[in-house]
């Protein structure tokens, strides 16, 4: 089992790939070629590009903090294994941004800061209700990334693509945390996630 001490340490270098843009897909990514875009299709597509980093910078702490947090080592190796797929997504959208010409959020070190502080929270009270919150936020991320496929410009096939990936894998994990034990969460506590997850992308489209 590893120590505390080294699961801290991992979290902090985890923290630190994450919000330096120096994160690395251990997958293919996602590709299918398209014609050129319009500068104004590449200003939609770069701001629903950078909407959809700030989520896996969220992810990636989520994921750290719950770990941190777990009770027993399979779920650590379960959400291990989660944060490795989210860390393809984040290195996948970081790229497509960079190939839009477009930046990622200069809020990202708060986006983080939060969304740890909220996996601690998720993990101290227990392995289930670490789950179930992993569940909710699965399924609401599912639902934003078929909304921004619905939104993204038809032409933009690379970044559909990228994201039609995200979301399978999304419904995967939280299939996964499902199946593990997950308790569900009491309607108000969804509500309020589903509400900060608004504010978050609302901002996160511009800054």
């Amino acid at each position: 089992m590893t120590p505390p001490l080294d699961r801290s340490l991992i979290a902090a270098d985890a923290a630190l790939k994450t919000l330096s843009g120096s994160a690395r897909a251990q997958r293919p990514r996602p590709a299918a070629e398209g014609p050129p875009l319009t500068a104004e299709e590449r200003r939609l597509s770069g701001a629903l590009m950078r909407v959809n980093h700030v989520g896996e910078v969220c992810a990636q702490a989520l994921y750290q903090a719950q770990a941190l947090t777990a009770r027993t080592p399979a779920l650590r190796t379960q959400l291990a294994a989660a944060a490795r797929e989210e860390t393809d997504h984040l290195a996948w959208t970081e790229h497509r941004l960079r190939e839009l010409g477009d930046r990622p959020s200069w809020l990202n070190p708060l986006w983080y800061a939060g969304a740890f502080a909220l996996g601690l929270a998720a993990g101290r009270a227990g392995d289930a209700w670490s789950l179930g919150f992993v569940v909710e936020t699965e399924r609401q991320v599912e639902e934003h990334l078929a909304g921004h496929l619905s939104r993204l410009p038809e032409r933009d096939t690379a970044s559909r693509a990228i994201v039609a990936q995200m979301r399978d894998d999304e419904a995967q994990h939280g299939r996964a945390a499902q199946e593990a034990g997950a308790a569900p969460l009491p309607a108000p506590l969804r509500l309020a996630m589903r509400l900060a997850a608004k504010l978050m992308t609302t901002t996160a489209h511009r800054i």
